[in-house]
């Protein structure tokens, strides 16, 4: 007879639940439910890539690519991303390719912290972020974002600051609130981290989905902080390609190698064939972005005009496809109540916004999030039950 487990699971993964977000998404099968939960876009992502992906994969580039990368996609992403930030990025030393941007983060975080150093997170954030922090060993110190702005106070990030903090992560446009931040909130956070020797993480995956004038202002392009940034994005969000798993990091070459060499144990490298597809997309030219926002920008009025309508206040956003609604005035016990009778009742899905806070503090029961990256359809159905429905 063999001895009998003393636990089932490792103290890292009895810390975090899995996604809720990705949670949503079985449930809003399970009950029919109009999905508008999960940020995956339910139309098609441009022809050009389609195209591409067929043709790389009839050309046999079907084995293993490079582990860093393929050499093609990487000379797109240096030829896209010299002029964004500022500088001649070298695709041979400072590009990595990873399984999406969700990889990179993880290779990142393993790469450049060490156990029982301390990470910055803005609180809310990517729900993503506080799992891989415990994977990593890193300790997590959170600087809130406050409603109804979702701003941050430069006193207390500063005092976030101390010798044990390694990196900060900056996710912007941001997810959930949908915040752009401005060249004058980055300029304080990177004062902070050359004070500090600290990098930037960023996740920039909706660098291209503004509104009403906002400029993404990459954190990597400002004064002396080309060392000081790890700049991390990918097909995602801008393609409508979240199954494809193809992200990047951009970092000076002592980083990237350390990146490199995590990225090579966790997935030795992303699929070759939508690597080599991919490179039709970074190549689209600039009136694809520029249509890009624009759709989204109806999307985004459809979806204000359909919260209007039935009184539930939320932050306009400025960025991203998401809309961050305050459910605090109808009375449920918390958000996840008010998700679930949106789910079951009024059949719309949508995400609790505890799944994007560290605590069960009473501000974090009191959001939802609707994800608007649907086509005029899906949209017309879900207004159609919200408008509907008695909360």
């Amino acid at each position: 007879m063999t001895n009998q487990l003393r636990q089932l699971s490792s103290k890292k993964a009895a810390q975090f639940q899995e996604s809720v977000i990705r949670e949503m998404s079985r449930l809003a099968i399970k009950h029919k439910a109009v999905n508008l939960g999960q940020g995956v876009p339910d139309f098609p992502c441009p022809p050009e890539l389609k195209e591409a992906a067929s043709k790389a994969i009839f050309d046999d580039i079907n084995q293993y690519a490079i582990t860093f990368g393929d050499k093609l996609l990487r000379d797109a992403l240096a030829e896209k991303y010299s002029p964004a930030l500022g500088f001649t990025i070298d695709p041979e030393t400072e590009i990595t390719v990873t399984c999406g941007a969700t990889e990179a983060l993880m290779a990142t975080l393993i790469a450049v912290v060490d156990p029982g150093e301390e990470v910055i997170i803005f609180e809310p954030f990517y729900e993503n972020y506080l799992p891989q922090s415990i994977i990593g060993e890193t300790t997590v110190r959170y600087v809130s974002l406050k409603a109804p702005r979702w701003q941050f106070d430069p006193q207390e990030l500063e005092q976030a600051f101390n010798n044990k903090t390694r990196a900060i992560i900056i996710n912007t446009p941001h997810n959930p609130t949908g915040r752009v931040f401005t060249a004058n909130e980055l300029k304080i956070i990177a004062e902070l981290c050359q004070k500090w020797g600290v990098f930037i993480i960023t996740d920039e995956i909706y660098e291209h989905i503004l509104y009403n004038g906002a400029h993404h202002v990459y954190p990597a392009s400002l004064p002396d902080m080309r060392d000081l940034t790890i700049t991390i994005t990918g097909l995602s969000k801008t393609y409508s390609l979240t199954g494809w798993r193809i992200g990047w990091t951009i970092a000076n070459p002592e980083t990237t190698t350390a990146i490199r060499k995590v990225h090579d144990f966790l997935t030795i490298g992303a699929p070759a064939p939508l690597q080599r597809a991919s490179v039709a997309g970074v190549q689209l030219p600039a009136h694809f972005y520029l249509e890009l926002a624009q759709e989204y920008a109806k999307k985004r009025q459809y979806m204000m005009e359909t919260l209007d309508k039935i009184g539930m206040p939320y932050f306009k956003p400025e960025g991203s496809y998401y809309i961050f609604s305050d459910v605090s005035k109808y009375n449920y016990v918390s958000d996840i109540e008010f998700s679930r009778h949106l789910l079951t009742d009024v059949g719309v899905a949508t995400v609790p916004g505890a799944s994007f806070f560290s605590s069960k503090s009473r501000p974090a029961h009191s959001f939802i999030r609707f994800c608007f990256s649907r086509k005029q359809e899906t949209l017309e159905a879900a207004r159609e039950r919200l408008w509907k429905a008695k909360f």
